[in-house]
């Protein structure tokens, strides 16, 4: 099991840290406190719990003094299980601004009455012990939110693995264009399996169909133009910090074109490294 630590400034990025660890199948705990640490421990290395990358976050909001930090460490060696630890910083102008810009209170402000100031400077000595036994530090100071989850991303994922979920469906345009779609490709302008009396009863999982509707060069210029496409965009979506994208492909009926170009999409977005799902949502449909 993966046991991470993250912690780090309040105002240098953790929340996203956390939603992009999650994205990419961590199960994250946040804002534990000291004495409960010992107890998550032992949850996460139950078997029967399957937990097999887990995070949690420690920050000022449970941690009070250097003591406490200390302690939190000597419950993590106790345990004799290994584990990382990643620190988010910041430059105190770059969290000053950002507070400004959120408008909201630094966590020893609500707590002390501590000026922000003040807050950032107690904050970096009660956690100098975490960001001295850290494995990953990363500066966000510079960084976008959309910069900074890559960069989490990048550290936690296989070189052949991708931080965005990617999910490919064919649907019927006579019911409805799927909600969740976030791009939509029209086949409609192909010929129609549907008024081939061999072929009507059939969908684009029949290999009878494919071939039909991939035999016209129109179909076949129709595909590399939409994979060109989406070779050029979905790293620019990933780059940009999409957890998830929906492609949506659409013919009449939703059985026989858009499943063959669903189908045709998922294995080519696969090539490119992606790992995508392929779903027809009205395949079974009866009228």
């Amino acid at each position: 099991m993966n046991f991470l630590v993250v912690t780090g400034l309040s105002g240098a990025g953790k929340s996203m840290a956390v939603n992009a660890l999650e994205d990419i199948g961590f199960f994250c705990i946040d804002n534990i406190p000291v004495g409960l640490l010992p107890k998550i421990l032992d949850f996460a290395q139950k078997g029967e719990n399957q937990l097999s990358r887990v995070a949690v976050v420690m920050d000022v909001r449970g941690l009070h003094s250097v003591q406490d930090t200390k302690e939190a460490l000597d419950a993590l060696d106790e345990k004799q299980m290994p584990y990382d630890i990643l620190f988010l910083d910041a430059n105190d102008n770059a969290i000053r601004r950002r507070y400004k810009e959120t408008r909201r209170l630094h966590p020893m402000t609500i707590s002390e009455g501590l000026p922000v100031g003040d807050a950032i400077t107690k904050e970096r000595t009660i956690l100098q012990p975490l960001r001295d036994r850290a494995k990953y530090v990363i500066d966000t100071s510079l960084l976008s939110a959309a910069q900074n989850r890559e960069r989490v991303c990048g550290l936690f994922l296989g070189k052949d693995q991708c931080s965005m979920s990617l999910s490919i469906v064919s649907f019927g345009f006579k019911y409805g264009l799927p909600q969740e779609s976030d791009i939509v490709f029209d086949v409609r302008c192909l010929p129609n399996p549907f008024y081939v009396p061999e072929l009507k009863s059939l969908t684009g999982l029949d290999q009878p169909v494919v071939d039909y509707v991939m035999q016209f060069p129109e179909s076949q210029e129709l595909l590399r133009r939409m994979e060109s496409f989406l070779e050029y965009a979905l790293p620019l979506y990933v780059k940009e910090g999409k957890s998830q994208l929906v492609i949506s492909v659409g013919c009449t009926g939703g059985k026989h074109r858009s499943i063959t170009f669903a189908r045709k999409l998922g294995e080519f977005c696969q090539k490119l490294g992606y790992q995508p799902s392929v779903q027809h949502r009205d395949a079974n449909r009866t009228s």
